[in-house]
């Protein structure tokens, strides 16, 4: 790939903002900066921001992972969402049958394996959940662990792997197996009580799924797994599309987690990128209205949130300045998965990018130094 340069009038490096900086790429790497107007780069005008980082997408583009778990899934779900801004993401696959995880485990090592822009692993939300907390993930899938699920979890050929697991439903020393084996284990879609998330935690447990959503919740003397998430150190994805938490709870989240503590996440199903209003989840339909996704029992159902859209409302939401709610779709995902050559805008780093106007709305997007979208 030859050198790029690019002219940008406001960057944000991930921790910084600059004004009139010209960005070098070279391989898809960040070879440098430099504050000479250089007469041959390519002039963003906006604001140049590092790519936003998706530990939780289950869909794109009009499909499911669930449903076809499939190379070319992964391939539509990234340009669904590149349009967004998100320039790496975790394929998420809700609970199901150990048949369906080993497919979608295959599709994401080929992805790997043919280096397809925006696929850095995958994260299995589920199945061994709380049925009282299960919320749209199917009952008859939720199981405890077996040794087919943690030989799938161990495998090396799958880049960064996340499981989110109910602490009831797991013991410690699973926990620490995974842990041992490399796997970020995230609690959620719990029941538990406060001390059994501790012992979690203690076992290597190091993130929450949706906080505030499908878990126990704070009381005055049962503070729960939403106490121990807010309380601990445990990073928290939060899916702040005004559907799943009320924005009081989104600032108290942030006053006691702050950017660093916090990451957001879409829990996007098909709808993201795609204009349908209905979408196919096992043997059910989902229904979008507006920006709402639903069952035909009018629960929550994940999302039709994109990750610029879950920038803008952490600022108003949570009353933050932008440079806060872009940590944490980007610098803090990465710190938490271990991407040491993601999150930020500096040399050495991927050339994970995106440009948003004044209005925080996504202009481009590049992943590894190429245009992303518009697609060129």
């Amino acid at each position: 790939m030859a050198s790029q340069h690019y002219l940008a009038r406001r960057l944000f490096d991930g921790w910084h903002w600059h004004e009139n900086r010209t960005i070098s790429v070279e391989n898809g790497v960040i070879a440098g900066f430099s504050l000479v107007d250089d007469s041959a780069a390519t002039v963003l005008e906006g604001t140049l921001v590092p790519g936003f980082i998706d530990v939780q997408v289950n869909g794109g583009g009009g499909v499911l992972f669930n449903q076809t778990p499939t190379l070319a899934c992964l391939d539509t779900m990234v340009a669904a969402h590149a349009r967004f801004g998100t320039t790496a993401m975790l394929p998420t696959l809700i609970t199901d049958d150990i048949h369906k995880m080993a497919q979608a485990a295959d599709a994401v090592a080929e992805a790997l394996a043919r280096q397809r822009p925006g696929i850095i692993g995958i994260h299995f939300e589920g199945p061994h959940l709380s049925l009282p907390k299960k919320g749209i993930h199917k009952a008859q899938h939720i199981r405890r662990l077996s040794g087919a699920e943690m030989a799938l979890y161990c495998r090396t050929d799958l880049g960064v792997r996340v499981v989110t697991v109910a602490p009831e439903n797991l013991h410690p020393d699973d926990i620490r197996a995974l842990v041992a084996a490399g796997v970020k284990v995230c609690l959620g879609h719990s029941d538990a009580d406060f001390d059994l998330v501790q012992q979690a935690l203690a076992a290597g447990a190091s993130g929450f799924t949706h906080l505030f959503n499908a878990m126990s919740q704070l009381g005055s003397r049962q503070p729960g797994m939403v106490g121990a998430a807010l309380t601990g150190n445990g990073v928290c994805g939060i899916i702040l599309d005004g559907h799943h938490l009320h924005p009081a709870c989104a600032r108290l989240a942030y006053l006691a987690k702050g950017a660093q503590g916090l990451m957001l996440v879409t829990d996007a199903m098909a709808a993201v990128g795609s204009s349908a209003s209905e979408f196919a989840y096992f043997d059910d339909t989902l229904y979008r209205q507006g920006d709402r996704l639903t069952d035909k029992d009018g629960r929550l159902a994940g999302s039709a949130l994109d990750m610029a859209s879950a920038v803008r409302n952490a600022m108003a939401q949570m009353h933050i300045a932008q440079d806060q709610a872009l940590a944490m779709a980007s610098r803090t995902p990465a710190q938490f998965l271990g991407l040491a050559d993601r999150g930020l805008l500096e040399p050495g780093k991927q050339a994970d990018m995106v440009l948003l106007d004044d209005q925080g709305q996504v202009s481009a997007s590049w992943i590894a130094g190429k245009q992303a979208w518009p697609q060129p």
